[in-house]
């Protein structure tokens, strides 16, 4: 069973730069996205009060949309993860990349199925604190 990943239902625009999202999960979270903004010269003209205020889920919940910008769901829905301390998808994917771990490397550094690495590098599954934590030990031991 692969799961549908999360949908933006109604999005409000807060003060300075953060946004309040009803999720398709059933939470309402708060994200920070001034630093990601400032990041992408694409995004920058988003960091006008008058141009954030105007955030709106579109597309059916999968981006969060300010006139002629838009950023992806996911990642969005991730980036509200990591601000509330979870891992996220892009914090897995990246914890691969820097030790360049293939699908089936990582699987067997961690113990777990193919499947579950993929499901997981991809955001279709939430990843538990366990699987972070030994993502965090794996590293250590390498490092020793």
């Amino acid at each position: 069973m692969s799961a549908e990943f999360p949908r933006a239902l109604a999005v409000t625009a807060l003060a300075p730069y953060q946004l309040e999202i009803r999720w398709s999960t059933g939470k309402t979270l708060p994200v920070d996205l001034e630093e990601r903004l400032r990041a992408s010269p694409a995004l920058a003209h988003v960091l006008d009060p008058k141009v954030f205020a105007r955030a709106r889920a579109s597309d059916g919940g999968a981006t969060i949309e300010w006139d002629d910008a838009e950023l992806g769901a996911d990642n969005v829905y991730a980036w509200t993860r990591e601000q509330r301390g979870e891992m996220s998808h892009e914090m897995f994917y990246a914890w691969m990349q820097r030790h360049g771990l293939s699908l089936t490397k990582a699987a067997d550094a961690l113990g777990l199925s193919r499947r579950m690495v993929s499901y997981y590098r991809s955001g279709q599954r939430p990843i538990p604190k366990t699987v972070w934590l030994a993502c965090r030990g794996w590293e250590a031991e390498q490092a020793a």
